[in-house]
């Protein structure tokens, strides 16, 4: 695959490295194109040794190849990170000036800008009008992170790691349409990775949950617009997503508070993480020693079910009845069933209106960067997810959300 990444001229212009890395170790072909002031930043040479291609920024370079044009036309996918605001301004007027802004005006592939820049120049009426604009054609503005900016400052504004904007620009890959602004103004909630019940100071019970769906999940739906509250169990030491509000919790009673917490003006509440179903009955104070006193048996107890919490909170009224339920099923067929039958059991037991079924084991859902499976809904419908990335499956569950969320307010 063909890859512009251009980098415009901000401090964060250092990232871009890795991100030019990642592209490359992944056996795609990169040409930098760095605006002038971006080389004030990194130097030409590490651009050229990175990418193993030739790095130029005016239009008159290279000229019998007509690189101006011919980057853009070529391209299978064009990333920009960082783009700082006054690149973003030159965009959105249409400018042409050097050979990063022509090669935008030429591309016809999927366009992805990383912004990057102070919290007043984000936050500025004219940079959130341009902003709209190049959405308004087409371009997938990532909404950045928030965090510690150029001196002591902090706040919005800094670029999103580079592994995410990596993966984001990849999904754009495997779906051209899949960062829609379908979700702005709604508030979602997504709960992540797998809980931890103790034993002791020492030892736990818990399960094989990464996270990693669900963060795909958070990530996916801030990027789309909403305004996400990521509840994290125990995840592989997955970075927070930008622009999602993360608590971390530990346990599946610290997951039931924040989830009762946040629910009550969610709009909707996608429930990926792993939570445990039995918790020790008692937590020992010291760690349990082999030898004579050591337990023959260790009692436990059922932990709630905060899924089917918040469907009878819904019929309850504590929660909107226009709030959209989704739930997940990590099943593995028997004898007695396969993996559908038990999920279809499970959906009529829980009452949600979205069920995600993935088959486990074998490297199937868990710990693993893919995934497959089903959509079931409320209605009886049953949809195959395919095949594919995390991001590119949370997309695809969003979709029916949104759906789900579209019809609710048309028969109000």
């Amino acid at each position: 695959m063909r890859v512009v990444v251009g980098v415009g001229g901000g401090i964060a212009a250092y990232k871009s490295c890795s991100l030019i890395r990642s592209f490359t170790e992944n056996g795609h072909h990169v040409r930098v194109v760095p605006t002038e002031s971006a080389l004030e930043f990194v130097g030409r040479a590490t651009f050229e040794a990175l990418s193993g291609s030739p790095v130029h920024t005016g239009v008159f370079a290279d000229v019998p190849e007509v690189p101006h044009v011919r980057l853009g036309q070529e391209a299978d996918l064009v990333v920009v990170a960082p783009a700082t605001a006054d690149l973003l301004a030159r965009l959105a007027g249409g400018r042409a000036d050097d050979l990063l802004s022509a090669t935008l005006l030429t591309a016809r592939c999927p366009v992805l800008l990383a912004p990057a820049m102070h919290t007043e120049m984000w936050e500025h009426p004219a940079t959130a009008a341009n902003v709209d604009t190049l959405r308004s054609r087409g371009v997938v503005v990532l909404e950045p992170a928030s965090g510690r900016l150029t001196g002591r400052d902090t706040g919005s504004g800094r670029l999103p790691e580079p592994d995410e904007i990596f993966g984001l620009a990849m999904l754009l890959v495997e779906r051209a349409d899949a960062l829609p602004r379908d979700l702005v103004g709604r508030k979602v909630v997504v709960t992540a990775g797998g809980t931890r019940e103790p034993l002791d100071p020492v030892r736990f019970l818990g399960n094989r949950s990464s996270g990693k769906q669900g963060y795909a999940l958070a990530r996916v739906a801030a990027q789309r617009g909403a305004d996400v509250t990521l509840i994290a169990g125990f995840t592989t030491e997955l970075p927070d997503p930008a622009a999602v509000d993360v608590v971390h919790v530990k346990t599946a009673q610290q997951m039931q508070t924040a989830v009762r917490k946040f629910a009550p003006e969610a709009d909707a509440i996608v429930m990926a993480a792993a939570v445990a179903d039995f918790r020790p009955a008692t937590i020992a104070g010291s760690k349990i020693k082999k030898g004579a006193n050591e337990p023959d048996s260790i009692p436990l107890v059922r932990n709630d079910d905060i899924l089917a919490g918040l469907v009878d909170a819904r019929r309850s009224g504590s929660i909107e009845t226009s709030t959209v339920i989704v739930g997940f099923a990590a099943e593995t067929g028997d004898e007695h069933g396969d993996v559908l039958t038990y999920a279809r059991a499970k959906l009529a037991r829980k009452g949600c209106d979205l069920l995600v079924v993935n088959a486990v084991g074998d490297g199937k859902a868990f710990e693993v960067d893919h995934n497959n499976g089903w959509l079931l809904g409320s209605d009886g419908s049953e949809s195959a997810l395919g095949e594919g990335s995390k991001a590119l499956l949370a997309g695809r569950v969003l979709d029916a959300v949104v759906a789900v969320l579209d019809s609710t307010s048309n028969q109000q």
